[in-house]
């Protein structure tokens, strides 16, 4: 008497992948190409619901638009606070300039 329990194959992800796009294109039956492989239905289905799965969750993750640059970057405090005294510093030396050329345009015009 023959044992028909079959052995369990461990296939890579790329070799599952592989058999669902011949079965896709459609090159020779689905049939043909499971009993190649000695596989079940059962293991063609189970190799579609988590393609499409993982589908799904990659598509999920991705988002439309420019990517961010620096998005998520952690800086130090005090890194932080020399920026923000160095952006006033700015903020102030531009505010003069302004001032500046304000009273520069008004004797240029003629006021």
């Amino acid at each position: 008497m023959q044992n028909s329990i079959r052995k369990r194959r461990v296939l890579p992800a790329e070799k599952k992948y592989a058999i669902l796009e011949e079965i896709r294109q459609n090159n020779g039956t689905k049939s043909e190409i499971m009993r190649r492989e000695g596989l079940y239905s059962a293991d063609v289905q189970r190799f579609e619901e988590i393609a499409r799965e993982g589908a799904i969750k990659a598509l999920g993750l991705s988002r439309p638009g420019r990517k961010k640059k620096g998005h998520g970057e952690e800086v130090a405090f005090e890194a932080h606070e020399s920026l923000k005294r160095e952006l006033q510093r700015k903020e102030k030396a531009l505010a003069e300039l302004a001032i500046e050329f304000t009273i520069l345009k008004k004797k240029v015009d003629g006021e």
